[in-house]
């Protein structure tokens, strides 16, 4: 789980801004931001370089592990 819409909310960056930064559609971001697939590792240190945010501030600990 990330927390990539909650940030970029926060900041008030759009995700179309955030996927030409990363060179992505914004169909990619956006599965990202609504947590339906999860960025690659690669590519999540590239986020937070690009949002100046700890890669640590992206990611949620998944609540419904049994």
């Amino acid at each position: 789980m990330n927390r990539l819409k909650e940030i970029l909310h926060e900041k008030g960056i759009k995700q179309t801004w955030l996927a030409e930064k990363l060179g992505k559609s914004f169909k990619m971001v956006n599965g990202y931001a609504c947590n339906r697939q999860q960025p690659p590792l690669e590519t999540l240190y590239k986020i937070a370089e690009i949002l100046q945010v700890s890669v640590k501030d992206l990611l949620v600990e998944d609540k419904k592990k049994i």
